[in-house]
C-alpha cells in the first residue's frame, strides 16, 4: 500500500515523525510532501527520507487561497507520480485537504482528510467565501478525521448543512494525536499530595495570549485568598513579552525557559496539577504528557482536548475565562487527588502512535477495499 502525505505543518511540527516512523514499521510505503513558503527557515531536523520539503510559494501567497495552491498543486504534480499513490492522507482541511480533492478530481485517488484547530477557528469561522470549498472537500473525502469530538460537533452543527449531515457524519472518526514513546517508556507511577505543603500548578508551552496565562495568575491569586498555598511554574518560550512582564514579579510564580523532554519529565514529576486553559486549542501534546506522569489536568471546554474522556475522570474541562470555574476544578481534583492520578495513568495508553498507527492502517485498507468494489 502506498500512501502519500500532504502535510503543511511538518516543518513546524516534528511529533509527525513518531507517526509516519510507526507507518513504516508497519509496512506501508509512504512519501511525506510538505509546501512551505520560501522565507521559512527549517532548522536541522530529522524528517525522514520519506519526506520532501518544497518551498514552492511565497508568504504574501498565504493572502490569495486559489493562487499560492495553484503553486502547490503545480509543485506536487511535478515532484511526484501522483497517480502511483493508492490513497492520499491530507493534514488539514482546507490547503492540505484541496490539493487531495484536486489530485483524486483528476487521478482518482482516494482521500482522508484531518480537520484541524486552523481549519475550525480560521478558515471556517472567518473566511466565509471559503466555507463552500471546505464542504465540498469534506462531500469528497473518503474519510475525514477529528482530533476531537469537540471540533466534530462544532463543523456538523455550525458549517455543514442539514442535507449533508448525515453522509458526512458516517465518513467521521475521532482520533487523536499521541505522544513520543519516551513517556511511556518513562511512565510515572500515580502521584500523592502532600497536604503539608503548596499545591504546585504547572504549565508547558508558549507565553502569548491564546495560552491565557494571566487567567491562570488570576486563578491562584484567588485560591491564595481562599487560604491555598499555591506555587505556580511555567515552561516555555517567551513569545509575547508585554504577558511575561505583567507576571514574572508574582512571590508564587517561577518561569523555567524551554526544556527538551529529558529534563521536563522531572518537571512534571515535581509538580501537582497540569492547568493550561487556552482560548483555542488543537489537541493539546502536553496534556497527555502531564497525564503520564501522574497529573490531573485542567483544560477548555469545546476545544481539542475535551471530551477525549468523561469529564471529571482525569481531570476538568472548564471555561478558559472564568476564574470561579477554573478555581472550583482544581478544589475538587484536590479533594479526589490520589483518585484521579490513578486514572491517568492507566488511560494515558489512548495516545501510543503505535495503536494510533494501527488504527489509520486499519481505516487506509477500508478505504481500498471500498474504492475497488
Amino acid at each position: 500500500m502506498e500512501i502519500l502525505h500532504i502535510n503543511s505543518y511538518y516543518s513546524g511540527s516534528h511529533f509527525y515523525k513518531n507517526f509516519y516512523d510507526k507507518q513504516v514499521e508497519l509496512g506501508l510505503s509512504i512519501d511525506v510532501y510538505v509546501p512551505i513558503n520560501k522565507s521559512i527557515s527549517v532548522k536541522n531536523k530529522d524528517f525522514g527520507d520519506f519526506t520532501k520539503i518544497s518551498r514552492n510559494h511565497s508568504k504574501g501567497d498565504r493572502f490569495l487561497f486559489h493562487l499560492k495552491h495553484k503553486k502547490i498543486y503545480k509543485d506536487i504534480t511535478q515532484n511526484y507520480i501522483t497517480k502511483k499513490y493508492d490513497i492520499i492522507h491530507a493534514h488539514s482541511l482546507f490547503s492540505n485537504g484541496y490539493i487531495a480533492y484536486r489530485l483524486k478530481e483528476k487521478y482518482g485517488i482516494p482521500y482522508i482528510v484531518t480537520v484541524r484547530n486552523t481549519d475550525v477557528n480560521t478558515f471556517f469561522k472567518k473566511m466565509i467565501h471559503l466555507r463552500k470549498l471546505g464542504l465540498k472537500i469534506l462531500h469528497n473525502a473518503d474519510k475525514v478525521i477529528f482530533l476531537s469530538q469537540s471540533y466534530k460537533d462544532q463543523v456538523l452543527n455550525r458549517y455543514v448543512p442539514e442535507k449533508y449531515k448525515i453522509k458526512i457524519n458516517k465518513k467521521i472518526s475521532i482520533i487523536p494525536n499521541g505522544i513520543d514513546d519516551y513517556w511511556f517508556c518513562n511512565l510515572n507511577k500515580p502521584k500523592k499530595l502532600s497536604k503539608e505543603t503548596e499545591l504546585k500548578l504547572l504549565y508547558i508551552g508558549a507565553i502569548n495570549k491564546n495560552k491565557n496565562i494571566i487567567t491562570t495568575m488570576e486563578v491562584v491569586k484567588n485560591l491564595t485568598n481562599k487560604g491555598m498555598k499555591i506555587e505556580f511554574t511555567a515552561v516555555g518560550k517567551i513569545e509575547d513579552k508585554k504577558i511575561f512582564n505583567l507576571i514574572k514579579d508574582y512571590q508564587f510564580f517561577k518561569y523555567i525557559p524551554p526544556k527538551p523532554k529529558e529534563e521536563l519529565i522531572e518537571i512534571y514529576r515535581s509538580n501537582d496539577i497540569f492547568i493550561m486553559p487556552s482560548i483555542r486549542e488543537s489537541f493539546g501534546l502536553v496534556y497527555a504528557e502531564a497525564m503520564s506522569q501522574g497529573l490531573p489536568i485542567i483544560y477548555t471546554k469545546n476545544q481539542g482536548f475535551d471530551n477525549q474522556f468523561e469529564n471529571g475522570v482525569n481531570g476538568y474541562s472548564i471555561d478558559p475565562m472564568s476564574v470561579n470555574d477554573i478555581s472550583n476544578k482544581i478544589i475538587e481534583i484536590n479533594q479526589k487527588y490520589e483518585a484521579i492520578s490513578l486514572n491517568v495513568i492507566n488511560n494515558v495508553e489512548k495516545f501510543k502512535w503505535v495503536k494510533i498507527s494501527a488504527e489509520y492502517s486499519e481505516i487506509y485498507r477500508d478505504i481500498l477495499t471500498t474504492s475497488k468494489k
